[in-house]
């Protein structure tokens, strides 16, 4: 079995800094309230001694020489858990999860278990990302890697079918909703967008029952709802080689999510034993 190559795995390193921030937080860039900036730093004299007055005036200053108001640096323990939506970071899913797809990928590949990678739910796509950085780093031009996504953000939960899903309304965020070809200029800016990187934008149930899919070494679904988990597991798990990893984005953090999974995992007799990866992830080896 080939062993793990020193500079493939600093390589990985660094794209995993990257991809979750965590090498510049300290050039993070956040927007602040102004109402609450101004409480903490103004005063009778003025903002700063500038003789700037009140929230309309500041507003009028800086629509005027198009500036903002900023607070630099992110919290590392936050980014590292996972507990925060980075404003520029591909990926939300923190460093220990992020670190759990990076090896589970790497196994397969280094032990040969067959199949392509998936993630169905990839908002900014930067677990994908790293999937495929998996695959250049071990030069492994043969798998391929699949960014299933609505790209429209979650679906409006369907209570009626999936009783589950009932108060986890989550279609509103428009933070959710990253378009196709903001993922794929993602991988654009990491030079990892080639024919190795197959797109299936739509919902589940329309695009991985008939997905060209044939092996999965790797599969982690990350679709928070019962419906979008119970859809890709479903199509998705079967495919799975044996040896290869089924990984779960949101069975600690979303309900819906972990019913989902016991019941397809109760129906189908999978007694693999679940792997907890931190507050939220899990992952099996299929046998």
């Amino acid at each position: 079995m080939p062993s793990r190559s020193h500079a493939a795995e600093r390589y990985l390193d660094l794209l995993t800094g990257c991809l979750t921030r965590e090498l510049f937080l300290d050039e993070e860039a956040r927007n602040i309230d102004l109402n609450i900036w101004i409480d903490e730093v103004g005063g009778s004299t003025g903002i700063h001694g500038t003789g700037i007055h009140g929230v309309e005036e500041l507003r009028d200053v800086l629509r005027a020489n198009n500036w903002r108001i900023v607070h630099r640096g992110g919290d590392r323990a936050i980014r590292q858990a996972g507990h925060d939506w980075p404003p520029t970071a591909e990926t939300m899913v923190g460093k220990a999860r992020l670190d759990n797809a990076r090896d589970l990928a790497t196994r397969a590949v280094l032990d040969d278990i067959p199949g392509d990678l998936i993630e169905t739910g990839v908002w900014r796509g930067g677990v994908t990302i790293l999937f495929r950085g998996v695959l250049d780093a071990y030069a492994d031009t043969n798998r391929k890697v699949w960014v299933a996504d609505s790209f429209e953000g979650l679906p409006v939960p369907n209570a009626d079918l999936y009783p589950a899903d009932e108060g986890f309304d989550l279609s509103a965020i428009e933070a959710l909703k990253i378009g196709v070809d903001a993922v794929k200029a993602n991988f654009e800016r990491y030079g990892l967008l080639d024919d190795q990187v197959q797109f299936l934008p739509g919902w589940f149930s329309d695009t991985l029952p008939t997905a060209p899919i044939d092996e999965l070494a790797v599969l982690r679904l990350d679709g928070d709802l019962y419906e979008s988990t119970m859809d890709a597991i479903t199509a998705l798990e079967p495919k799975v080689s044996p040896g290869g990893y089924v990984i779960v984005d949101d069975y600690g953090a979303f309900e819906p999510c972990r019913k989902a999974v016991d019941e397809y995992r109760e129906t189908n007799d999978i007694t693999d034993p679940i792997t907890t990866v931190d507050w939220t992830g899990v992952w099996w080896q299929k046998s």
